[in-house]
């Protein structure tokens, strides 16, 4: 065979200008998702693109950071053992960061003489403790403090731990609404 044998090729465009077509289509995209995305917060933007590819648009937990608490609760009781002022304390440096949460977690040690009085029930005591401790709390951050009991026996406490959420929620401004104007 010889090279008279191939058939000529046919005049046409340089590959190179296929590929420059191509990144500048991918340009001007991205450019039409930041201007289309100008109005969204970061948080919406990226709820979208989750939702989007199908990944869960569920909220993050929150991630422990640290914990403390009131120990050695009596059996069958709700008052605090000593006095909360290091508990405080330590929940007011805490809260001044708005990004973290406390949750008190109650519970009782198991065993039949660790139940609230009245009712006889240990869920209820486990709740009594971590209000009672949430109360204490209550001056600090009352708007991120979150009540839980645990159902498993352990130690008669209230366990205060303090947990990152992530950026506080932005509330958007009030808009002035003009008066309305009567016709004559």
């Amino acid at each position: 065979m010889t090279a008279s044998d191939y058939p000529e090729t046919p005049p046409g465009k340089p590959l190179w200008l296929m590929t420059l077509a191509d990144l500048a289509l991918l340009l001007v995209g991205f450019l039409v998702l930041v201007q289309a995305s100008q109005h969204l917060g970061a948080r919406d933007l990226a709820k979208g693109i989750r939702k989007g590819f199908g990944a869960s648009v569920a909220e993050p937990t929150p991630m422990p950071v640290a914990a403390a608490g009131m120990l050695d609760f009596a059996p069958g009781s709700a008052i605090m053992p000593t006095s909360p002022g290091a508990l405080v304390a330590w929940a007011r440096e805490a809260g001044r960061d708005p990004r973290m949460m406390l949750t008190v977690t109650g519970s009782t040690d198991g065993t039949p003489a660790d139940v609230d009085p009245t009712t006889g029930s240990a869920a209820i005591l486990a709740a009594d403790r971590a209000r009672t401790v949430a109360a204490a709390l209550s001056a600090v951050a009352p708007s991120r403090v979150t009540i839980v009991t645990t159902t498993k026996p352990g130690r008669r406490a209230a366990i205060v731990s303090l947990a990152f959420v992530g950026e506080p929620q932005k509330t958007a401004p009030m808009q002035k609404i003009a008066p309305m104007r009567t016709m004559p």
